[in-house]
């Protein structure tokens, strides 16, 4: 697929500053202390929230990811004895099975083919990309600005009597399947681990517009939304013989809304290293020592 990686407002100069700031920052990020994943050959295959574009350190800028993201911890902490994270913001289930091209346009191979008979984990983290995530945030925030007490967004985006963004997630089901299934195919003997996303939004109430830009009535329709694709990545996970790793529960309190010191998941206009609704360091973190809790 030709299209820019970077995950939200996907403009050229942003993508620009954003690479630019990328490649210079660094940050010490303390690995999590339990050590439970499988020692053998790990592969990370995702989008964005897995390679955390503008974490620090930075160390593939066509796919905008970090050296600190939750894979690298977790190989860290587990002592992988191989490791591969071929994860890449903007990533796709296509991009998995596929291939596509990266934020500098450089392409890439399938994820996918980073995993070997030999492998002993595989984590997916994918969907968000699939259902138009930059999309459905940017007309969000963009329509919150005339209506910020009103749900602008649930009015368009069920007009008619059907939800699109519900319609979305149910579409995007047999993609992960298919992931799944070539992961399987490609690796037997491998445990496999999808894993949701955090909490953006509060787990309750109204949000904080404007310092998140997402009208007040709005903001419960799009966390239902964020529960539902969960739920659709655990039931097609259960369905395809892999777990299920849920990292909105812990995540809970610690959304965008939420003080620069506590948030997992920056706003619009972020305040820690990390791109506008990702996670931050303390998010990636968070992740890992989530993923590492479900494998022990």
């Amino acid at each position: 697929m030709n299209r820019p990686r970077l995950p939200l407002l996907r403009t050229a100069g942003r993508m620009t500053a954003l690479v630019a700031a990328a490649a210079g920052m660094l940050l010490t990020v303390a690995a999590p202390a339990v050590a439970a994943a499988p020692a053998g050959r790990y592969v990370a295959l995702g989008d964005s929230y897995t390679s955390a574009p503008l974490v620090p350190t930075q160390v593939d800028l066509n796919c905008l990811r970090s050296n600190r993201n939750y894979p690298s911890l977790v190989a860290a902490s587990a002592g992988s004895s191989s490791f591969a994270d071929v994860s890449c913001s903007g990533g796709t289930t296509e991009d998995i099975l596929y291939g596509g091209d990266g934020a500098l346009g450089i392409a890439l191979p399938p994820q996918v083919n980073a995993v070997t008979s030999a492998t002993a984990l595989v984590t997916v983290q994918i969907g968000g990309n699939d259902i138009g995530f930059s999309g459905i945030i940017g007309d969000c925030a963009e329509a919150s600005v005339s209506s910020p007490l009103g749900s602008p967004c649930k009015d368009r985006f069920t007009a008619g009597g059907t939800d699109q963004l519900r319609a979305r997630i149910a579409a995007t089901a047999p993609k992960v399947t298919a992931v799944l299934r070539a992961v399987r195919q490609a690796a037997p003997n491998a445990r496999v681990v999808v894993l949701g996303y955090p909490a953006i939004l509060p787990d309750s109430g109204y949000g904080c517009w404007p310092v998140v830009p997402i009208a007040y009535q709005d903001v419960p329709y799009l966390r239902g939304v964020q529960k539902a694709l969960n739920t659709m990545l655990a039931d097609t996970a259960a369905a395809g013989g892999a777990s299920y790793a849920d990292v909105y529960t812990p995540s809970i309190g610690r959304d965008a809304c939420k003080s620069s010191g506590t948030r997992w998941v920056e706003g619009l206009v972020p305040q820690n290293s990390a791109a506008p609704f990702h996670p931050n360091a303390r998010g990636e973190q968070g992740m890992a020592t989530a993923l590492l809790a479900h494998l022990s």
